[in-house]
């Protein structure tokens, strides 16, 4: 990221938070609404929490001091309650437990859910920024991040200044920051600041990407959604939901977040809209989901029962040209995105249009101006004579569906498909020998790579990842290799391709890092292909 943008938005955010202490007994009254609230306890501790205020809301107790509260959240490694005494100490005003913590020196106030609790403080600490602006969620497993700078650049082009949260970047009042951490939702307390900087900037609409960790862990309880979008459901994240149907549970709610009534803001009315893709087999629950609310359902797909259904798909290197049927009437766009995938990307934002009232044109135009997604199906360009594409597919189903794209091409320039890749450490184990088997069973060379170890053992992955494509046919050594440090596994996957084929870099795309046990490793993915093409002797950029 730029440090010019990270300056501006950090200032745009920092201005968001609240100059004045709020009065703590109004957090207790608004907990024991949402019916969070066991036991406000007793101040054992003096000066801002006798006197009942706070500064501000945290989850660090780090940042804990000058009377703030604190929140011991439950984690995955380390338990927030470990930390309350020490948050007492840095002078936190006080803390919402999930069970009280001898010797900590503040009022503990228990709650029947910490996480809950903490977005629901984030909320009210912040002014509930959604109440200020459209709120569009989109979720998937796959497309949400091309499908959520599409929907971003229609909502500008239809005359509304759009925020954006999502994988890649955040933008705010019309400035856009790139992301270094490998956070799609990020925890309540920054959510809810950066929402409130997009109210403070005159943005009318945020669009978040929703991910199943954000809707499981809390993250985004008490947001106001008005819109939601569904791309597909495929096999991911099972690390944390441990089975597909809980998976498919987590991303549900976000529909089922959609009740109330219509609010007005950004100087518009925001009807309950859910965008679902009919042509995937989760559908029937995202709409069930919808419905119970009350939300008005709009499909989209090649489902006959779809409302936003394609008539015409052409595509050749450069533009993906589709004509398609919509309430609002027949319409054509001509996308300059690479891949067929995009077309269900596209009815999305299509539909969503439709739904909001937005004008269908102005849409168009939107789908139209959008160059490009960083690090999604990016070519690299140096002159060589085999293609060499970045993308971020990271499940099954992406890469299967990435490779599927790129065999005829390769095919079309007598040349055949080599692919690096990884698994990310400490998240869903089980994808790690399907992806090496999908690879295996659809190109001639398979490298697998570390991707984000994390604290597990990068060879080990690696090994799985190997054993997958052995499986579908490969010979280890031969044309499957594990080479766990990328830059080599990316310099050997260059060195051993031949003229025609397309070598795809899978799994990093946009990430700005290697997530290892002790240390983050600055990547650039792009840049490091282009390095190990000017060793080989293409020095020419592209």
């Amino acid at each position: 990221m730029s440090g010019a943008s990270e300056t501006a938005i950090d200032a745009l955010v920092a201005a968001a938070e609240p100059t004045a202490p709020k009065p703590l007994g109004d957090l207790l009254a608004r907990l024991e609404r949402a019916g969070l609230l066991r036991d406000a306890g007793a101040a054992d501790g003096a000066g801002e929490a006798a006197a009942g205020v706070i500064t501000g809301v945290t989850e660090d107790s780090r940042r804990a001091g000058g009377g703030q509260l604190f929140v011991a959240v439950p984690g995955f490694h380390v338990d927030g309650h470990g930390f309350v005494g020490a948050a007492g100490v840095a002078g936190a005003a006080a803390a919402l437990v999930e069970h009280r913590v001898d010797g900590a020196a503040l009022q503990q106030i228990v709650v029947r859910d910490a996480r809950a609790a903490l977005a629901e403080a984030a909320c009210w600490w912040y002014g509930d920024p959604s109440r200020e602006l459209g709120v569009i969620g989109i979720t998937g497993t796959d497309g949400k991040t091309t499908t959520s700078f599409l929907a971003a650049a229609a909502l500008e082009a239809a005359g509304l200044g759009a925020g954006l949260i999502g994988t890649v970047e955040t933008r705010v009042g019309g400035i856009c920051e790139r992301h270094a951490a490998h956070v799609t939702t990020p925890g309540a307390p920054e959510l809810q600041a950066t929402l409130r900087a997009m109210a403070n900037a005159g943005d009318q609409v945020a669009v978040l990407e929703t991910t199943s960790h954000a809707l499981e862990l809390g993250r985004v309880a008490g947001i106001a959604y008005d819109a939601a979008v569904l791309t597909n459901l495929t096999h991911e994240h099972l690390e944390l939901h441990g089975t597909f149907d809980r998976y498919r549970e987590a991303k549900v709610r976000l529909f089922a977040m959609l009740g109330g009534a219509d609010k007005t803001a950004g100087g518009r009315r925001w009807p309950k809209v859910a965008v679902i893709n009919l042509d995937d087999a989760a559908a029937p629950w995202f709409a069930r989901a919808a419905e119970a609310v009350g939300a008005r359902v709009v499909g989209y797909g090649v489902a006959a029962d779809a409302a936003v259904r394609p008539t015409a798909v052409q595509e050749d290197a450069q533009r993906l040209r589709i004509a398609y049927d919509a309430p609002s009437g027949r319409g054509s766009v001509s996308l300059r995105l690479a891949g067929r995938f995009n077309v269900h990307n596209a009815l999305a934002v299509v539909a969503l249009g439709d739904g909001l009232g937005l004008d269908p044109a102005a849409v168009r135009a939107g789908l139209e101006a959008l160059a490009g997604v960083p690090g999604r199906m990016e070519r690299i360009d140096a002159g060589q004579p085999f293609g060499v594409i970045v993308d971020y597919a990271h499940s099954p189903a992406s890469l299967q569906t990435v490779l599927d794209l790129l065999a005829p091409v390769a095919a079309a320039s007598g040349g055949s498909l080599v692919a690096v890749f990884g698994s990310a450490g400490e998240r869903d184990t089980a994808k790690r020998v399907v992806m090496g088997r999908i690879a295996g069973e659809r190109c001639r060379l398979v490298i697998a790579a570390d991707e984000d170890p994390r604290g597990e053992d990068g060879a080990a992955i690696v090994a799985e990842i190997v054993a997958g494509a052995v499986a579908a046919g490969k010979t280890s050594g031969k044309d499957v290799f594990g080479i766990p440090d990328r830059r080599t596994a990316i310099a050997e996957a260059f060195a051993q391709a031949q003229p025609g084929d397309i070598v795809l870099l899978a799994g990093k795309g946009h990430e700005a890092s290697i997530l290892y046990a002790d240390a983050a490793l600055p990547w650039n993915e792009a840049s490091v292909a282009r390095e190990a093409l000017a060793a080989l002797g293409w020095p020419s950029g592209g």
